[in-house]
């Protein structure tokens, strides 16, 4: 039987897998060589790899927007234990990972000094800890740490409208209805305004409307046909309309990321694909955080080596380039299993408890 959520997970996998392959094509010597071997494919990993992040920002929108709604009658008194929820999701996972790349930049530093910070403070990791690193101007410990801070600022925004809505003497039927119209204000906020602000881009409005998209389009599967397509042909007009007026290819990638979903959900799996490809596209959705964070330790310390066989004659080196960007990104996926089993999952068992929280969902 497909999982509900099956097009969500492959959607997360292909993503992840795309965001490392994008750090690899953009640091370091093998990155250069890979430039100069593959040129084509190169750049389009270093101008395109990076838009995959489009897709997390609407799944993280839909699967927020799923376990807040589920939470939803009980949400005055459990906003607090929910935000404290999401911050020990990203945050200890993501400190333990900045420990590794410090530790393989003080290795690989003699070799590529250009890739590891120049000094380290107690006041830079605490910015990382409080999630303020991009808003403090101080320099990231890691890669994708801004994205991080970002995925926070966001689930505390749409977690703010929500509550809000809720602390209101209002009717459900009123707020089933305002909640949406909010969060499509600030989409259409984001997308006709803030996105194309890029001095905004360490702020959550600058990204809202990609993680709006996904909040809209989990809550519209909920509403009667009539007003489900109602509200998807606003939203493909918003998409249409923002678009019209700057054309932006991540607009493009976070708009067909909805469409897939849509379409997915409608559809069927092949049997086949039931009984033998879930599992193995499942497991790679539920390590991607952990790949995400632990991919760049390994990315530095694969480069060193390649820079340090580039200091012995080697006519054919840099033929070995694509031989090593394939090992870095199979000993990425391979160090995601041990970082997600031994830290990022016990942490997980050991985050706040929000009140009543329903059997079987979880802030993501």
């Amino acid at each position: 039987m497909a999982s509900r959520l099956f097009p969500l997970d492959a959607l997360r996998a292909a993503a992840a897998q795309l965001i490392v392959l994008h750090h690899l094509s953009v640091y370091g010597p093998i990155a250069e060589a890979m430039h100069g071997l593959f040129p084509l494919l190169s750049g389009w990993l270093y101008d395109y790899g990076r838009m995959a992040v489009q897709v997390f920002l609407v799944l993280g929108g839909y699967l927020s927007a799923r376990a807040l709604s589920a939470q939803e009658p009980q949400l005055r008194r459990s906003a607090p234990a929910l935000l404290a929820q999401r911050y020990w999701r990203l945050v200890p996972p993501f400190m333990a990972a900045v420990g590794l790349t410090l530790l393989s930049s003080w290795l690989v530093q003699p070799l590529l000094p250009e890739l590891v910070p120049t000094q380290v403070h107690l006041t830079q990791i605490l910015a990382h800890a409080l999630l303020l690193h991009d808003l403090m101007s101080v320099e990231a410990l890691t890669v994708g740490a801004w994205y991080v801070a970002i995925d926070f600022q966001l689930f505390a925004l749409l977690l703010l409208v929500m509550w809000s809505l809720r602390c209101l003497p209002l009717t459900r039927a009123s707020r089933l209805w305002m909640a949406p119209a909010v969060v499509g204000v600030l989409c259409a906020a984001s997308l006709l305004k803030f996105n194309r602000m890029a001095d905004l881009d360490a702020y959550a409005i600058y990204f809202f409307g990609a993680y709006g998209l996904g909040v809209l389009l989990c809550w519209c599967q909920g509403w009667s046909p009539a007003a489900r397509r109602a509200g998807l042909l606003a939203l493909g007009g918003l998409m249409v309309a923002a678009l019209a007026l700057q054309f932006r290819e991540r607009l493009v990638v976070a708009a067909l990321t909805a469409v897939v979903i849509m379409l997915w959900r409608r559809g069927t799996l092949p049997v086949w694909f039931q009984r033998h490809g879930q599992a193995p596209v499942q497991s790679m959705a539920r390590h991607a955080y952990a790949l995400f964070l632990v991919h760049f330790p390994v990315c530095l310390l694969v480069n060193a080596i390649y820079e340090h066989r580039a200091e012995s004659p080697a006519p054919m080196l840099d033929a070995l380039a694509p031989l090593a960007l394939l090992v870095a990104w199979a000993l990425s996926n391979l160090a995601a299993l041990p970082f997600h089993r031994w830290i990022e999952a016990p942490l997980l068992r050991w985050r706040p408890r929000a009140a009543a929280l329903p059997q079987g969902v979880a802030v993501r």
